[in-house]
């Protein structure tokens, strides 16, 4: 006669069985001695872990998105987890997401990396483009707004007057820089057409409003204003670059603190070398470059931004 153990014994049972041996079966359900000792190890499975990636708004939702799930895939490949592209509405919207935990890892300019590393200790600095460490800005002109060409900052004095757009509020090169060398101009906010210049929200969107002629002038992001000629999104008889501003430190990625943590010991530090090791000579990895327009990454270093926070609190955006 087979005597059947109660339900309960025979679980404890078998737990003693898989310290010992691994076992293959646990309570009507199976697992290989493979599955125990991952689980044993890492308590979430693989495929349970999503790394959420996310960027400032600077361009085109539709670049944006090709840009980030070309890199979320390699990245997943990479890491051997998932890694997944969540979109943010503006740049406040990036910084928010970052300090309530709800994004992992952002592509930040300068400014915007400050104020999230300030909102949220313990966060790391990855890496930059090899552009970034001495990044620049471009302003642009109308071609019919009278407005020239000019050798130096001094020059950009021309724009007292005229109707002037920035990008985002919180850009680093759309912005904040731009300002800085409007003030070694002489050039007041104030001075602008209608007592203030505009936020156009991203560079994109500059480039159109001062080739449609709705703004005489603005400033961009060089690397943008690049890709629009390469492009042939800009009309060249339309709008014309005036002047190209000194290098500054710009674009950074920032990880949350606690990755080795939630994702394994060293998370960290490995997806600070997939990103470096990004090539131009690597098929699928050339076009993730490409949209970023620079040839490769190179680690980065927070003491690197400290300009961009002493300039950012001179102007009232850190606080």
């Amino acid at each position: 006669m087979r005597i059947r153990q109660p339900r309960a014994l025979a679980c404890a049972s078998l737990s003693l069985v898989f310290t010992a041996a691994a076992a293959t079966t646990v309570c009507g359900g199976l697992i290989s001695r493979a599955q125990a000792q991952v689980k044993a190890v890492n308590p979430t499975p693989a495929t349970n872990r999503v790394l959420r990636i996310g960027a400032i708004p600077d361009q085109k939702p539709e670049k944006l998105n090709r840009l980030y799930g070309l890199l979320s895939n390699e990245l997943s490949r990479q890491l051997g987890f998932k890694v997944r592209y969540v979109p943010v509405t503006d740049y406040a919207a990036a910084v928010t997401a970052f300090r309530t935990g709800d994004l992992d890892l952002v592509w930040f300019g300068g400014l915007t990396g400050v104020q999230a590393r300030l909102q949220k200790p313990g966060a790391r600095v990855l890496a930059q483009r090899d552009i970034d460490v001495q990044f620049h800005s471009v302003f642009i002109a109308n071609a019919r707004s009278g407005l020239k060409p000019v050798l130096n900052v001094k020059g950009l004095s021309q724009l007292k007057g005229k109707r002037f757009t920035f990008g985002s509020e919180s850009s680093t090169s759309g912005r904040l820089m731009p300002q800085v060398f409007l003030a070694k101009a002489g050039v007041k906010l104030t001075d602008f057409s209608g007592g203030a210049p505009g936020f156009s929200g991203s560079h994109d969107a500059t480039i159109a409003l001062v080739q449609s002629g709705a703004y005489d002038a603005g400033a961009v992001n060089e690397q943008v204003w690049k890709s629009s000629l390469h492009d042939r999104k800009v009309d060249r008889s339309k709008v014309i670059a005036i002047w190209r501003t000194p290098g500054y430190p710009d674009y950074h990625w920032i990880a949350q603190g606690d990755l080795d943590t939630r994702f394994g010991k060293g998370t960290t530090d490995r997806i600070t070398a997939a990103l470096v090791s990004l090539r131009r000579t690597n098929p699928s990895q050339a076009p993730i470059l490409e949209l970023f327009g620079a040839q490769q990454f190179v680690p980065a270093k927070a003491d690197q931004y400290a300009t961009i926070e002493k300039v950012g609190r001179e102007i009232g955006k850190i606080r």
